[in-house]
């Protein structure tokens, strides 16, 4: 027959066992988790840094190399294609004509969306075939809209040149001339634009309380003033994502300047992912495109970090 003693002393050792078991058990449904998360995640992960990273980093490393022959690997050049490309007066066109374009384009899809998307927003007969008119230039496929375009763009046979013919006015080369071939890649970027982005502040708006406009109705306020003090602040998240997305588009379009206009005439409606087309495709010297791939990235990595971590700190309407 055992004493109280020794039983009180089994009850002691048995606790400090039964809690480091349960650690263990913690410990390993915790690892188990962990595995099943990473296992998860595995196929992203894979598509990230074989479809991101690496080519990142490839790109990098080619940049600073010369161009390969023969399916050999260049030689070491260090930072002699970035002064090529300081020195190259096409490459400052180009870069010129981008800002342009972003500086057109950037502002007049965003208000002409935030347009479209108030209009749609309101009880209209037929909203539903209007929002889908306004979104249908977003999901034709980029060369179908410039081959569109181009036909309206064409000398002597095209719609513009129909309509100005009808009003008898000369007949003008759209896409020939260097003043307004850039202007006519702006309009088609804008056009095709516009709807996509329509898509997120109407989505916005619908998320509005309905209540702030009853408020502002009975206050008397004006549709201006509603928008100013109470819509526009509150579209201010909205606004800051369309932002980083229109301006990574303006630097990114090539199908457009390639079927309407191939950077011409003389440079003038050369972009710089098309000029990045033709020094890596057309002229083959992939170390110099390579180099032109880096800046950019870059160029657009930080213009996107400052507004995510600088301008996002001043969109949220208290």
């Amino acid at each position: 027959m055992s004493s109280p003693a020794l039983e009180t002393g089994k009850g002691a050792m048995s606790a400090p066992l039964s809690s480091r078991a349960a650690r263990r058990l913690a410990q390993a449904a915790a690892r188990k988790q962990a595995v099943h998360a990473w296992l998860l995640l595995m196929p992203a992960l894979v598509l990230l840094l074989g479809f991101t990273h690496w080519p990142a980093l490839s790109t990098l490393i080619d940049s600073l190399h010369a161009t390969g022959r023969g399916g050999q690997s260049g030689e070491w050049v260090g930072l002699e294609n970035y002064a090529l490309m300081v020195d190259d007066p096409v490459f400052w066109q180009a870069v010129r004509n981008n800002l342009w374009f972003a500086a057109a384009t950037i502002p007049l899809s965003m208000g002409l969306a935030l347009l479209m998307a108030l209009w749609v927003n309101e009880k209209l007969a037929g909203r539903a075939l209007l929002r889908m008119a306004y979104f249908t230039p977003t999901v034709l496929p980029m060369i179908a809209v410039a081959n569109i375009w181009l036909f309206f763009y064409t000398p002597q046979y095209g719609l513009l040149e129909q309509v100005r013919g009808a009003l008898g006015l000369d007949a003008h080369n759209w896409l020939g001339d260097p003043s307004t071939a850039l202007a006519c890649i702006t309009l088609v970027a804008v056009w095709k634009e516009a709807g996509f982005f329509m898509i997120f502040y109407l989505a916005a708006l619908q998320t509005l309380n309905p209540s702030l406009k009853e408020a502002a109705v009975i206050e008397g306020a004006s549709r201006w003033y509603f928008l100013r003090r109470v819509q526009w602040p509150l579209l201010m998240p909205t606004t800051l994502f369309i932002l980083v997305n229109a301006v990574i588009n303006a630097f990114r379009l090539v199908d457009h300047v390639f079927i309407l206009t191939r950077g011409g005439p003389d440079n003038a409606s050369t972009l710089l992912l098309y000029h990045l087309y033709e020094v890596g495709f057309k002229f083959w010297d992939t170390g110099y495109a390579a180099a032109i791939t880096v800046v950019l990235v870059v160029v657009l990595a930080a213009v996107a970090l400052f507004q995510f971590f600088v301008l996002d700190k001043k969109v949220h309407y208290q």
